[in-house]
């Protein structure tokens, strides 16, 4: 009801998007929502963000990594980077040590708990990915990934 007591009929009605469902931008929004909110329902109990995620493959990948690097590839300023680190290394999932051939500068590698939890999280995260696209074929899908990659073509 609205405050003159008459009934609410744009409760109900459909909204006009007007440009947005056109608008890339807009879609990959609308996705990146979706795979948040799927995410999240799967993996939320441990904690994990796909941003965070991400971090922790790349250490996975990189064992040694300096946080510099991590800073670059993950598109995160510094600062960002070492509060994530100081965070994983809290739960016990990461550890700092000198990098070997400059001591200044700290390496990254993931722990025993770590790796463990990563495991898990990368068997999750392949329900979640087969939950989101569950509506395409292995060829939209890798057109899809494809298609994608030219957005930022220098993040391959």
């Amino acid at each position: 009801m609205t405050p003159d007591n008459t009934p609410d009929k744009t409760k109900n009605a459909r909204l006009d998007f007007g440009v947005l469902p056109g608008l890339l931008g807009y879609q990959l929004r609308m996705a990146q929502i979706a795979l948040f909110r799927d995410f999240a329902s799967g993996l939320g109990e441990h904690d994990v963000t796909p941003g965070l995620f991400g971090v922790l493959v790349i250490i996975e990948a990189n064992p040694d990594l300096k946080q510099s690097d991590l800073a670059r590839a993950t598109h995160l300023d510094r600062s960002t980077v070492v509060t994530v680190i100081d965070n994983l290394e809290r739960r016990g999932l990461v550890e700092r040590r000198a990098a070997l051939h400059d001591r200044r500068a700290n390496a990254i590698r993931l722990t025993a708990e770590g790796t463990a939890l990563l495991r898990k999280l990368k068997r999750q995260v392949a329900q979640h990915e087969k939950r989101l696209l569950r509506n395409f074929s292995d060829t939209e899908r890798e057109t899809l990934l494809t298609l994608l990659q030219k957005v930022f073509p220098e993040h391959r």
